[in-house]
């Protein structure tokens, strides 16, 4: 993976505060961003405990989080539309696409979107 910046996906920071070693070699070095939707994803998981939530949250400060602009809504209406996926996927995908950095995930529904630089993650 080249590059020095990365947009996580939801599952990938899940991996990563799971303790996936591979991931965390793997992200090492890099400058780590994150749609606001993840942000909202992780930290309103029904039943995460005070100690997660506390977890979830330094990890949030340690990357950059990039809010809703108008450009990624463009983009975002896009791809809703041509891929026919999630509100939420749409929006993360968009907001690589906007960054032009690459997307992390684990979650196959990115697979059919050609316009954004995708890396898809296998766990173990």
């Amino acid at each position: 993976m080249n590059g020095n910046s990365l947009l996580l996906d939801t599952n990938i920071v899940l991996y990563l505060l799971a303790g996936d070693q591979t991931l965390v070699s793997l992200l090492q070095e890099k400058q780590l961003y994150l749609s606001f939707v993840s942000e909202l994803e992780l930290l309103s998981y029904k039943g995460i405990n005070e100690q997660e939530a506390a977890t979830i949250k330094r990890f949030i400060k340690e990357c950059i989080v990039v809010d809703m602009a108008s450009d990624i809504k463009d983009i975002c209406i896009k791809f809703r539309k041509r891929h026919n996926l999630k509100l939420p996927d749409a929006i993360i995908a968009a907001t690589a696409r906007f960054l032009n950095i690459p997307l992390l995930s684990a979650d196959q529904d990115f697979i059919k979107i050609k316009e954004a630089d995708i890396f898809f993650y296998e766990k173990d």
